[in-house]
Parts: structure tokens; C-alpha cells; sequence
């Protein structure tokens, strides 16, 4: 089967960790479907380079629609903030995506879960959502890969406000963070490989930093003049409340959690499969100066 022949669907095209994905299928050959609530949003994003669809996870006749002809599903998905609503996006939305792609003679799944996923863990919700997600999938009889995938260098942006960069809480744990670029390189070499992993693959950035550590890495290249400071958790859940600032009340039991756990697992098989990241953090913080500038 060439290239040509090997039509790949990505539910949820265009969230940031989905584009880079798009991108990557699309350089190294790929014909690329991108399912999407709102078509004219992601044509703004993509152009009219690739076949774009309507279509919603809760909308069974949408999935299986844009599931036709393909050989593999790439799934995407952010739940919350609620407990129900992870429940409701990440894990009963991949079963009704693995459902469609069952039915429509799909060959391949690949799914983006979750550094600190376990069975361990199912009493934090997002985790919970994660791991009933990878099950689907397990026990689904399609080919599969699935990323545990750590932090993204992408996220570190939106700790900067003004001339402050915010660690929340203590964060003490070292991260390996992770560039979407590379991330993407990685899903589109798991489509590449004859035969798929079968596998579910720790996903790791080349570095490791501590959320504070990073964030002064970033930010003496991209923002020299900001400052880094930790602000306890407690402080900001205050904040949260007096100012009712819903991003931030649905960061909070994120941060909360990845204060006391970290990373888990062992990235060596991914690298051995599907290449080492390549991407550090000085360099990602270099080309996110150079892109700011240019825009």
C-alpha cells in the first residue's frame, strides 16, 4: 500500500498539539481528512489543502461518515473542565471514534494520552478519562499507538502574563519537555512503520526541567525582562475566586496534581521505534522569539 492509499482522519485537527500533527502527515505524504465542528474555522487554519468534514464526537453518522476509505484515525481530544465532561469527550468519544472506525474497516488508531496516566491514578479525573480512553482502545482488535505524552514547550507560553511568569505552586518534579513538532514527527513515523507498534509508547521531550527551570529557560530567551516567580497554590485559588477566573480555577487541580506527581514510565522504547526528539528547549525558545518577531 503506498502513501497515496493511506488516508488518515485527525479528530481534532485544531487544537495546537492537532495542527502540528496535520502538518507533519501532510510532509511526509499523507492525504489528511480533518473532522471539526466548524469547517470555515479550520479552513482559516489549513487552506483548502486537505479534505475537511463536519462532524462531532456526540454525532455517530458524522464519525462514521468521515471515517470512510481511511487507514488510520489519529484522536485528539481535551476534555473538562468537570469530571463528566472528560468522561464525556475523552472517553466516551474515543469509544464511539473506535466504533465508527470498526465499522468502517479502519486499519490503524492513534491516540494522544497522557504522561502520569496509570491505573494507579483513576481518582484524578482527567487521568481516569485517559486510561478508560486507552482501554477502548486496547480491547478494540484495530492496530494501535498510543503517546503518553509529557508537558509541551507549547504550554509555557500561557504562564506569561505581562512581566511575570507564574509557577504554580512548588512543582518540584523534573518534566522532559516536549516539542509538538516533535511529538507530531513521532505519530507520523507510527504510520509509517509496515507494522504497527501495538504499543503504548512514554513520549518524552531530550531535557529535563522542573517547571521553574523552564520557565526561567524560556523566558530569558523569549521574554528576557520578565520575571520568574512561584506562587503558592493557595494563594492562587484565592485569586481564582475573587476574580472568578474560570481558566484559572480549571488549571488549578492540574497543577495541584502535578505538584505531587510527576512523569511515569520509560521513553527508550519510543525512541528506539520512531527516533529520539531532537527539539531542546533552548532551540524551541529560539524559534518562539524568532516566530513572535516575524508575526
Amino acid at each position: 500500500m503506498s502513501l497515496d492509499d493511506k488516508l488518515i482522519l485527525i479528530v481534532g485537527a485544531t487544537g495546537f498539539l492537532g495542527r502540528p500533527v496535520v502538518d507533519m502527515l501532510d510532509h511526509f505524504g499523507f492525504p489528511v481528512r480533518l473532522l471539526t465542528r466548524d469547517p470555515a474555522k479550520a479552513e482559516k487554519i489549513f487552506g483548502k489543502h486537505f479534505d475537511i468534514v463536519k462532524g462531532d464526537i456526540a454525532d455517530y453518522e458524522s464519525l462514521k461518515e468521515a471515517a470512510k476509505d481511511c487507514f488510520g484515525v489519529h484522536i485528539n481530544l481535551k476534555g473538562g473542565p468537570r469530571a463528566k465532561d472528560f468522561d464525556r469527550i475523552e472517553n466516551r468519544g474515543t469509544v464511539a471514534i473506535v466504533e465508527a472506525a470498526k465499522e468502517r474497516g479502519v486499519s490503524r488508531v492513534t491516540y494522544l494520552s497522557g504522561a502520569s496516566v496509570a491505573e494507579d491514578r483513576q481518582w484524578f479525573a482527567p487521568t481516569k478519562a485517559k486510561y478508560n480512553a486507552e482501554q477502548v482502545i486496547l480491547n478494540s482488535g484495530l492496530d494501535y499507538a498510543i503517546f503518553r505524552a509529557t508537558w509541551f514547550m507549547e504550554s509555557l507560553p500561557f504562564f506569561v502574563r505581562d512581566s511575570q511568569a507564574t509557577v504554580m505552586g512548588k512543582q518540584p518534579n523534573g518534566i522532559h519537555w516536549l516539542a509538538a513538532e516533535d511529538y507530531a514527527r513521532i505519530v507520523a513515523k507510527a504510520y509509517l512503520l509496515d507494522q504497527s507498534p501495538n504499543k503504548i509508547l512514554i513520549t518524552w521531550g531530550p531535557d529535563e526541567y522542573t517547571f521553574k527551570e523552564a520557565l526561567e529557560e524560556f523566558c530569558e530567551i523569549a521574554f528576557p525582562d520578565v520575571k520568574v516567580n512561584n506562587v503558592p497554590l493557595g494563594v492562587l485559588k484565592f485569586f481564582a475566586t475573587v476574580t472568578f477566573s474560570k481558566q484559572l480555577k480549571e488549571v488549578l487541580p492540574l497543577m495541584k496534581y502535578f505538584e505531587k506527581f510527576g512523569e511515569r514510565g520509560d521513553p527508550t522504547l519510543t525512541d528506539e521505534l520512531l527516533g529520539e526528539p531532537q527539539i531542546t528547549l533552548e532551540k524551541w525558545s529560539k524559534c518562539f522569539k524568532a516566530k513572535s518577531k516575524a508575526d
